[in-house]
């Protein structure tokens, strides 16, 4: 994949708009790579060793042939993103229902923190798994990330259980949302 559009190498004007698509073969999955270290790098200095605040370009690249990836970019600059996929395949003994849609790597430029963008995001998520079939999300995230485990419980995630993954440094909850009651 080639360095077209999220090389980041611009600063967005002021007042220009957000643009949300679809992630292409054109895309920098080494610009992706960089802004997932930037949006999980408070959560590396707080002790959580999320997988996305060091994973590799290839390991990128992997992830992003788990699901569909989306973007947003204020002209050229990225600035957020969010890989999904419905049904997701989990892992065995996972405690999410069978055909349940998921989502990964939900991420946002520190610069744009508090803007909306985070929600529009999960928004764009939620309604793709829904449009792929799936009529609940599971998502995880690390026990200790108490803010960003409100953030989803005010948004409708229910804590359904724990999991353990072997490139984290921490026990995720698993969270689950009911998308055809929301």
């Amino acid at each position: 994949m080639n360095r077209r559009s999220t090389q980041g190498a611009m600063s967005p004007r002021p007042g220009e708009p957000v643009v949300l698509r679809r992630f292409t073969q054109d895309d920098s999955v080494e610009g992706l790579t960089r802004l997932l270290h930037r949006a999980y790098s408070d959560h590396v200095a707080a002790g959580r060793v999320f997988f996305a605040s060091y994973q590799s370009v290839q390991d990128t690249a992997n992830r992003l042939r788990k699901g569909e990836c989306w973007i947003a970019l204020i002209g050229t600059e990225l600035v957020g993103t969010v890989t999904l996929a419905a049904p997701y395949e989990a892992p065995e003994r996972y405690p999410a229902p069978a055909g349940a849609g998921s989502f990964w790597q939900l991420a946002v430029a520190p610069s744009q923190r508090g803007t909306g963008l985070g929600q529009r995001l999960l928004a764009l998520a939620e309604a793709r798994v829904t449009a792929l079939g799936s009529a609940q999300v599971a998502i995880d995230t690390s026990a200790e990330a108490t803010e960003l485990l409100g953030w989803y419980r005010r948004r409708g995630y229910v804590p359904v259980g724990t999991w353990r993954w072997d490139v984290t440094n921490y026990e995720s909850v698993v969270l689950l949302k009911d998308l055809a009651a929301a």
